[in-house]
């Protein structure tokens, strides 16, 4: 099991120049898990594209629909404690901390390409290309 952010979940699904790095990620371990939070990220990068008119709402609510089943049963709330202890110490987001909060508690690896979660959670975070091994 992996914990994956929003972008790699969006990567796999939204066809683009990241999509194979993703789908090598879900080939490598296809057990994801995130905290509830993704669901809300996840449909405002859906709600981008179909305002930029790159996709139309019925490709928007199956790819959220195709992204739920990934990940049914791992999905976790995050302890706010520890999210707002992580973010005065990394200078990352709460909504990122969220996610390392995840992975440290399972004690698997959270997958990102977020330049700042890989700085300051070396520990934790490892991006999708050396997941993979490329």
């Amino acid at each position: 099991m992996i914990v994956v952010d929003t972008n790699v979940i969006a990567y796999l699904l939204v066809p683009g120049p990241h999509t194979a790095l993703a789908q090598a990620t879900l080939r490598r371990d296809p057990l994801w898990a995130a905290p509830t939070l993704w669901r809300s990220e996840l449909r405002n990068v859906l709600v981008q594209y179909m305002r930029l008119r790159q996709m139309p709402l019925t490709k928007a609510v199956e790819i959220q629909g195709l992204a739920e089943a990934i990940f049914t049963g791992r999905e976790y709330p995050a302890n706010s404690a520890r999210v707002l202890e992580m973010t005065a110490t990394s200078g990352c987001s709460a909504y990122d901390c969220e996610f390392v909060v995840i992975a440290q508690s399972l004690g698997v690896p959270l997958v990102t390409n977020d330049h700042q979660m890989l700085r300051a959670f070396s520990d934790t975070a490892v991006s999708p290309s050396k997941f993979v091994g490329l």
